[in-house]
């Protein structure tokens, strides 16, 4: 299943050769990659908007909703995040998995609310639905590899009718004044590198930016992400942002996807879940400061936020919610391997009191430094999914 990552063989795979920094990075990064500057960094605007960040939280379907979003802005550092992607038919309807997707504060900003779909009228009723209730953006999904997506038309199915796609970007855009911006992958498949042109032409119908994930659809999660790839989408277009995604991870990551790629942002899904602090350590660094790991009150304390945001939310069903984290968590957060997998079978808030305690006394009392699960993804090839 670990396909490898790459653009049209004919064009693009020929060009590159791996360096000695690939395995580091995880990433297909050529040899002579353009350096920039990156210690004094600027603000960056989408549109009308100036967010005080150029990392940005990315969607994570089941996992970025409000309490997840909360917890981690409280360590510092991001400078947008985006709601967990909403079919715009069922937001229309007052859905009740709609709303709570939805579900916002006052502390949870900047925010921008992704949408997706295949219809024009439901994109647009959507999109002015949002901004009459007073949200600030609004992103248009054309990434999301699933079937159940695709097979109505909606996600990376989108990226195979350019045509289609500018028209429906650019009724979106035309119907709001909030800025709107999409996020769509390099392509359907190494054949269909569609990313690139895409780009150029919804620069032209007026998105305030575009956040590319640097694999195609045909790869799922699998496979190495492809800088050169990005690449060719940020030297598509004029003066829009682009925004780099995939397989950030560390302060490494982040850099050399900008270095290389000239991407003026990076919005980071998995690793912030490997690594609440990711943030705020790319925060540090961008200020001159070295950047700090946090202390094991700091680590613990993450933990019993994010619970108890999760049960201001859900009551008692957050219990059941919450077990899908512990193997984004064990790892970062010294928890020994089996009460790991007691927050995995968690039942009740008594409980989940419980391991906190044993962990405090037992921080650190880990056998392995590696996470015990990243974002679960179907089994079986991408095409079944």
């Amino acid at each position: 299943m670990n396909e490898q990552i790459g653009l049209d063989a004919k064009v693009i795979n020929s060009q590159q050769t791996e360096s000695r920094d690939c395995k580091k990075y995880n990433c297909i990064f050529p040899e002579n990659s353009p350096g920039e500057n990156l210690q004094e960094e600027k603000r960056i605007s989408l549109g009308s908007r100036t967010l005080p960040s150029r990392y940005f939280l990315a969607p994570l379907a089941g996992y970025t909703h409000l309490p997840l979003r909360t917890a981690l802005r409280e360590l510092g550092g991001i400078g947008l995040a985006t709601t967990d992607l909403i079919l715009a038919a069922q937001l229309i309807s007052g859905g009740r998995k709609s709303r709570e997707l939805i579900k916002t504060s006052e502390q949870d900003q900047p925010l921008s609310v992704q949408i997706f779909g295949n219809k024009i009228p439901d994109l647009t009723r959507a999109a002015i639905l949002l901004e009459d209730l007073g949200y600030q953006g609004i992103d248009i999904n054309m990434g999301c590899p699933m079937g159940k997506v695709n097979s109505s038309g909606g996600g990376a199915r989108l990226m195979c009718d350019c045509d289609s796609a500018t028209a429906m970007v650019a009724a979106v855009v035309e119907a709001v004044s909030l800025p709107v911006t999409v996020k769509m992958r390099l392509g359907w498949n190494a054949e269909q590198m569609t990313a690139p042109l895409l780009a150029k032409a919804f620069e032209q119908v007026g998105v305030a930016g575009i956040t590319i994930h640097g694999r195609t659809r045909q790869q799922g999660f699998h496979g190495k992400v492809n800088l050169e790839g990005i690449k060719q989408v940020v030297e598509a277009v004029d003066h829009i942002p682009i925004i780099g995604n995939g397989d950030v991870r560390t302060i490494e990551d982040a850099i050399a996807m900008r270095q290389f790629t000239g991407c003026q942002a990076i919005a980071i899904g998995r690793g912030a879940m490997l690594d609440p602090w990711l943030f705020r350590k790319l925060k540090q660094y961008h200020q001159g400061e070295t950047p700090t790991d946090p202390t094991v009150k700091e680590q613990i304390a993450f933990l019993s936020r994010h619970f108890d945001l999760m049960f201001q939310e859900h009551g008692e069903y957050a219990t059941v919610l919450f077990r899908k984290f512990a193997g984004w968590y064990g790892a970062r957060l010294g928890i020994p391997e089996y009460l790991e997998d007691r927050l995995r079978r968690l039942e009740s808030e008594k409980v989940f009191q419980e391991i906190v305690q044993e962990i405090q006394q037992r921080h650190g009392q880990r056998t392995s430094t590696t996470a015990t699960a990243l974002i679960k993804v179907p089994n079986g090839p991408v095409e079944r999914w």
